[in-house]
């Protein structure tokens, strides 16, 4: 059997989503994403210059999906630079500290900031970080809880330290993410998915809205 050409190759993956970690300066976005990436976790504080980002396949609802994932600048004079991807990104982790109060009372500004320049349909779940400092907790579950409801977002508590509720915030938020696409396509029959040809680029790229899991 002959063997395909360069320009034959299948993909590795069947759809691509975006995500975005946002949130305050020092939340421990940085640490969340690590730990699922890589399994790994650093006390030492390195703050995020502008912006980064790290990509993991996952299988979910029998699709091989790949996601792109950035960690973004939590100051303020990176705000102009991170608010410029979220133009394509399908999900959001909008982080606070629970041992923060002006990281949670930050969260009302950032969810406005996500609906202002992301696409409509993009989803967004609600994480108090650093659940494992139960002594040092300045923000009830049930504050945290009660703002997701107000907003419509889940809720999810979880320690990157500990890895407690790490990988179950991606997943869920894949979930709700194929679940709207999978609305998308029930509403609109002319769509059809066209993320098998999507590649990672330098740039972010314009992530297919249409790939329904």
């Amino acid at each position: 059997m002959a063997k395909a050409g360069y320009g034959d190759v299948e993909p590795t993956f069947d759809c691509m989503f975006k995500i975005l970690i946002i949130g305050n300066s020092s939340v421990g976005k940085t640490s969340f994403l690590f730990r699922y990436a890589d399994d790994s976790f650093s006390t030492s504080f390195v703050s995020t210059v502008g912006i980064d980002f790290k990509v993991k396949t996952i299988y979910r609802h029998d699709k091989r999906i790949k996601l792109q994932i950035w960690d973004t600048a939590g100051q303020e004079r990176y705000r102009t630079i991170t608010t410029a991807y979220y133009r394509g990104a399908m999900g959001f982790i909008l982080m606070y500290d629970i041992t923060n109060v002006d990281s949670f009372n930050a969260v009302q500004d950032w969810a406005t900031q996500v609906k202002t320049y992301s696409w409509d349909n993009a989803q967004i779940v609600l994480v108090g970080n650093k659940c494992d400092m139960e002594g040092e907790r300045a923000v009830s579950s049930e504050k945290g809880s009660h703002l997701a409801e107000q907003l419509g977002f889940e809720y999810f508590e979880a320690s990157a330290k500990e890895s407690i509720n790490v990988q179950l915030v991606f997943e869920r938020l894949v979930d709700i993410i194929c679940a709207k696409m999978a609305e998308s396509a029930d509403a609109d029959p002319s769509m059809t998915s066209g993320a098998k040809n999507t590649r990672l680029t330098d740039k972010p790229p314009e992530i297919p809205q249409n790939c329904a899991c």
